[in-house]
């Protein structure tokens, strides 16, 4: 049998067309809402612009910079020898015999291929994950809360924080109308959530960071948000990054003591998002889980607030992003929940095992009395003093510039600096039917070749605008992209504003 395959209706008995069953209009419109501006429009033109060059076109830049994303070794951090070396053992077991390892990484690598079926990383898990490395969590959770119980059976492993992060808001978006659960989010955002709240038709309740606090969370926004969202949802959750992402402070303990006093008093669910948790830079701020806070506060808080931590592989001094590793811990869960949350994980099988096995070298690094501890810490310290250094950096370039107003990068790893826009370029913006900030980022993209994600996709205030861009890049490269970026918003200004 011959097709013509060029002709619509080749196939067809009757010679119609067929139409498609999936379309737009047949599409689930909750899929329709999902926005996420981290790989959105502008990294969308940014590969375009990178094809571009490839091609041989010209532009007045040589490279696209992408400072859109958090991604650690894309912008050519180098992975800890320690991690890499226990995975690649996990990965092909024959390399035990090889005097180049060290028994450090052989010991730990035999010990988790131990825990995984026929002892290879190519089998199932249990959908919780391994136990010797739920175990392995559980004891880094005690050492870093300084003696806080943690149990072992209340660590479920993730394929990175935002499989965690969907999991839990899946088990807590019910109702209807009036009684829709309502997710309390921090503005700016992190779009993970905006997202997966638009996807799981639920109801975005926003609190507002306080910028000129240094994004500072201020409990009456709480109390004033919850209120507001009272007239027309449940709101039953609230989620806390901390180190912010956008946003990069570091919340003290008398505001996570605040936060948790709130959610006691208001009923809510408490999700922490703590994937930054080693990336503090600033020599008067320290990050303090909520867990840990929540012990202090005493047993009437810690044995019935409901809470779950988020932590991953792709952050921190690791950067590991493409191993998709991760875990929650999940405290005061009523035991029926608990089933139905092992049962929802049951379904997607279990997380990938190599994210697993680094996951396990995150939580149990080389001791001091261990030969590979000299490296790993060397490398682990020069990772975060760099981001430290960068961090500084770009807090004093952009604060240099007229126009541009940065808060101090406490901690995690992004700059989310507010921008001014002359009124011409806002009406410009209307009249292309984009925000203001997007306008922006896009002509930066174009003259430039760097690429930032407009403040918009995280949310702001009104008439504030601003964009997000990563303390990634090696010192050199970020010198040369804020250099671009001062140069860019003074013409930018120039050219709006018809000012000198």
């Amino acid at each position: 049998i011959s097709l013509d395959l060029g002709d619509p209706s080749a196939g067809r008995l009757d010679g119609k067309m067929r139409e498609k069953t999936l379309t737009m209009d047949t599409l689930n419109p909750q899929v329709k809402a999902v926005e996420y501006a981290v790989r959105g429009p502008i990294v969308i033109k940014a590969g375009e612009i990178e094809r571009y060059l490839e091609e041989g076109g010209t532009k007045p830049f040589s490279e696209v910079i992408k400072a859109n994303i958090g991604d650690a070794h894309a912008m050519g951090q180098q992975p800890i020898t320690f991690l890499r070396q226990v995975v690649a053992l996990c990965t092909f077991p024959e390399l035990m015999d090889s005097p180049s390892f060290p028994e450090d990484a052989k010991w730990r690598a035999r010990r988790i291929l131990q825990g995984c079926g026929g002892h290879s990383l190519g089998s199932y898990s249990a959908s919780p994950g391994v136990e010797c490395i739920r175990k392995d969590i559980a004891a880094y959770i005690e050492q870093r809360d300084e003696g806080v119980p943690s149990d072992w059976e209340n660590i479920y492993l993730t394929t990175g924080a935002s499989d965690g992060i969907m999991t839990i808001l899946r088990l807590l978006v019910s109702g209807k109308d009036s009684s829709r659960t309502g997710v309390m989010i921090p503005i700016p955002q992190y779009p993970l959530y905006s997202a997966a709240i638009s996807e799981m038709d639920a109801v975005q309740v926003n609190y507002y960071l306080d910028e000129d606090n240094c994004w500072a969370l201020d409990i009456n926004e709480l109390h004033r948000a919850h209120q507001a969202a009272k007239q027309h949802c449940q709101p039953r959750v609230i989620c806390i990054i901390n180190p912010g992402n956008p946003t990069g402070q570091v919340q003290s303990k008398k505001c996570i003591e605040e936060v948790l006093h709130f959610a006691y008093e208001e009923n809510l669910f408490v999700m922490s998002d703590e994937v930054y948790q080693d990336n503090v830079y600033a020599p008067d701020c320290q990050f303090h889980s909520f867990k840990k806070v929540l012990y202090e506060m005493g047993p009437e808080y810690f044995s019935s607030v409901e809470l779950v931590s988020f932590h991953s592989t792709s952050k921190g001094y690791t950067g590991e992003c493409g191993f998709r590793g991760g875990y929650m811990e999940v405290i005061n869960m009523d035991p029926e929940v608990k089933a139905q949350l092992v049962k929802l994980l049951s379904v997607r099988l279990c997380p990938p095992l190599a994210g697993q096995a680094a996951m396990d070298v995150i939580v149990n690094p080389p001791q001091p009395e261990e030969h590979t501890f000299k490296q790993f810490h060397q490398e682990k310290s020069s990772v975060l003093g760099a981001l430290a250094e960068k961090a500084k950096l770009t807090e004093q370039i952009l604060n240099a510039v007229p126009g541009i107003k940065c808060n101090p990068v406490q901690g995690a790893m992004y700059a989310f600096p507010r921008i001014f826009i002359p009124p011409k370029a806002v009406e410009e913006a209307k009249a292309l039917g984009m925000q203001p900030d997007m306008l922006y980022c896009l002509r930066l993209l174009e003259e430039t070749g760097i690429c930032v994600v407009p403040g918009s996709g995280f949310g702001q205030k009104d008439r504030t605008y601003h964009f997000r861009m990563t303390i990634l890049p090696s010192i050199e490269k970020l010198n040369v992209l804020l250099g671009k970026v001062r140069d860019f918003h003074i013409r930018f200004l120039k050219e709006y504003s018809g000012l000198e």
